[in-house]
């Protein structure tokens, strides 16, 4: 079991990965920006185990999350995996200097993006 923090404004992309993670057995923190969500991992980072991020969101979009975590030697080894429409590839670029791992292009299938975390979090242990 890991605990994942989705931090997307959508509450329907909250909702469809909290089911898809939970059904299996996995723990679920929400947060709707960059912000809060930065504010969370920094509050529970001893017990997240990765990090999925939308890009465009108000108040703190989702690579400036990304840069402020990968400068936190706190919470800067917690896995990050982008959920987004953005495709463009100074974004790609920007996040994966910043330590992202995968790149997952809205819409996407929630099972699969299960079994793509599940997967690399296996590879990394």
């Amino acid at each position: 079991m890991v605990t994942i923090i989705i931090v997307d404004d959508s509450e329907t992309v909250r909702n469809q990965l909290k089911r898809a993670f939970e059904e299996d057995g996995h723990d679920v923190l929400e947060a709707e920006n960059g912000r809060l969500g930065l504010d969370s991992i920094k509050k529970n980072k001893d017990n997240i185990d990765v990090i999925l991020c939308d890009v465009n969101m108000p108040e703190m979009d989702g690579l400036e999350m990304v840069r402020l975590v990968h400068e936190d030697d706190e919470i800067n080894k917690i896995p990050i995996f982008m959920l987004t429409t953005e495709a463009s590839k100074a974004s790609k670029d920007m996040a994966r200097d910043q330590g992202v791992l995968a790149w997952i292009t809205k819409p996407f299938k929630p099972e699969k993006v299960v079994s793509v975390v599940v997967k690399v979090l296996e590879k990394k242990a």
